[in-house]
């Protein structure tokens, strides 16, 4: 029987995690909220524990989905981190979307103690978590995926294997932040065209079957913002982030972007005025106070 521990019982964590909690696998899931943990086990076939370190002991894969990079590498050290009980020959599976040069820190930890690792975020939402269909972005070398596929392939549908340890997060950084363009430069056609006396819903009409579709126009504006639903599936600080490590990456690689420089920009302002729980998609709501107008025409 396969062991496996879950850390980070979020809103994306826990219904991966409830993908394997079941009967071929030995589960142990951890949460920093304990009682997240206690309550996922009683309603699923897992064990809850304590400790990183009680949550790594004998476990072959050991999966994170934590906020940042950094909460990740906080887990290591101590008596109650993973490095205090994670096994030779295990293999850390870390599904946040975090930064390549902290997976990069956490890989070499790792393998000073012959434990392998990969950086595995995740896209497809909590709805693609639920149906076990997310896309599952790898970073590390071919033998440690094909070890740990099996359970990947549990909640990830889509599984592709992006080169080197970061270059998993490094996609999924640049995939975020062209979420982020797509959602701030649709708001800003609407904000426009509700001014010049086009109502939200037939230009969506228009724009859905003409080349300035994405996913934002054909799903989330017409779904949340039109509606005013704005469901809070996925927290714009988040968002924030990982337009920021985009923006980071293209400095690194010292490539001129400034789209993505003023994406970044653009989400951190949005951030700052929104709070820490705001959804992602509130973001319009910005543009529509910069704009004066509302999409939809309603208050």
């Amino acid at each position: 029987m396969p062991r496996v521990a879950f850390l980070g019982l979020g809103a994306i964590g826990t219904p991966m995690a409830r993908h394997l909690a079941r009967p071929e696998f030995d589960l142990a899931v951890w949460n920093r909220t304990g009682a997240k943990a206690e309550a996922f086990a009683a309603a699923n076939t897992a064990r809850a524990v304590a400790t990183p370190a009680e949550a790594a002991r004998d476990r072959e894969v050991v999966v994170t989905c934590l906020p940042v990079s950094r909460d990740v590498e906080a887990l290591l050290d101590g008596p109650e981190g993973l490095l205090a009980t994670m096994p030779t020959g295990a293999v850390l599976v870390d599904c946040t979307s975090g930064d390549a040069a902290t997976s990069r820190r956490i890989a070499a930890r790792l393998a000073e103690r012959g434990i392998g690792f990969l950086d595995a975020p995740v896209s497809g939402g909590v709805v693609g978590a639920e149906q076990g269909a997310l896309t599952v972005m790898i970073g590390g070398d071919d033998a440690t995926l094909e070890q740990v596929r099996p359970v990947i392939a549990c909640f990830g549908k889509k599984i592709v294997h992006c080169g080197a340890v970061g270059t998993g997060d490094a996609l999924k950084a640049v995939n975020n932040a062209l979420l982020a363009m797509h959602i701030w430069g649709t708001a800003e056609g609407l904000v426009a065209l509700e001014k010049a006396g086009v109502k939200a819903e037939i230009a969506l009409d228009v724009i859905n079957t003409s080349s300035g579709r994405s996913n934002a126009s054909m799903n989330l504006f017409p779904d949340r913002v039109v509606t005013r639903a704005f469901p809070r599936t996925f927290r714009l600080a988040l968002l924030d982030k990982d337009v920021g490590i985009a923006a980071d990456l293209a400095r690194e690689q010292k490539i001129t972007a400034p789209l993505l420089q003023l994406t970044s920009e653009l989400f951190r302002l949005a951030h700052t005025e929104l709070g820490e729980e705001a959804d992602h998609v509130e973001a319009a709501q910005v543009v529509e106070r910069l704009g004066g107008a509302i999409i939809g025409g309603r208050a």
